[in-house]
């Protein structure tokens, strides 16, 4: 095995992989923390045949890069989940593992030299593939309901500075209308569509219901990282507007659609 990336420091093979099942250079690219006490422990885990999980790219706290499977092979890292109505995601995209603990370890701050090796390894990938600014995703944007990564300490911002992803300036926190789980109606409907444009799997059925308070709260962790509560209050709804007004600006799908306003 040969690296794909230049910046790769290291090859540790995992055999959790298949062949893509659409053929089609790889469309999204999906970061992850590893959930894990240390980088070599996630590296073990990824490798073992009994996980039945992998990555394409592991960037460990000191900004090493290691590679586990090839990019043109299916790596098992993003499981059930959709985005803009894509459903095998594994084979739609590449998957990087950022050593971190995550939630279930308190959030540390991920490490400078890891953020840094993330932004080269990221804009390598997203040039070579030409992957839309859109499709740079969390893992908890594309399976709102089970995953929680990268998580609201992820600098997106440093990321979007460096030209990878698509972000806007959340709008700011504020007393006003919101909408919450159990809420019904028109308003609910509006917020879910906008949810949908953007790419989340949300169906408009103007009930406020589990979905959609997991993937407002996805959705908080990644634009609008200072409350993740799932509310849809007046900060969450504007930038979802902004966002996918700024949609048009890529010509991307979705753009052009209406934003709800709670």
């Amino acid at each position: 095995m040969t690296p794909d990336c230049g910046l790769v420091g290291e090859i540790r093979p995992s055999p959790n992989f298949n062949a893509r099942r659409d053929p089609a250079v790889p469309t999204l690219l999906i970061l992850h923390y590893t959930g894990m006490g240390s980088g070599e422990a996630a590296v073990r885990w990824l490798a073992d045949p009994a996980s039945e999980v992998s990555c394409h790219y592991v960037v460990h706290e000191d900004g090493r890069i290691v590679q586990m499977v090839r990019e043109a092979e299916r790596a098992w890292h993003a499981g059930q989940g959709s985005w803009q109505g894509l459903r095998d995601l594994n084979s739609q995209s590449i998957g990087i593992e950022i050593v971190n603990p995550g939630h279930a370890g308190g959030c540390p701050d991920f490490c400078e030299p890891q953020i840094e090796a993330v932004m080269r390894l990221a804009t390598d990938i997203v040039v070579r593939h030409r992957i839309r600014p859109e499709r740079v995703l969390g893992h908890s944007d594309v399976a709102p309901a089970r995953k929680q990564d990268p998580g609201e300490k992820f600098p997106w911002d440093r990321l979007h500075a460096a030209g990878i992803g698509h972000l806007v300036p959340p709008a700011r926190i504020c007393d006003g209308p919101c909408l919450r789980e159990g809420d019904e109606g028109a308003g609910v409907a509006a917020f879910q569509r906008s949810l949908a444009a953007y790419g989340y799997e949300v169906a408009p059925t103007g009930r406020f219901d589990g979905a959609t308070l997991h993937a407002t709260a996805a959705f908080q962790r990644h634009f609008r990282r200072a409350r993740v509560d799932g509310v849809a209050d007046v900060s969450t709804v504007e930038t979802l507007a902004a966002l996918l007004a700024g949609l048009a600006g890529l010509g991307a799908p979705g753009s052009g659609r209406v934003a709800a306003t709670a």
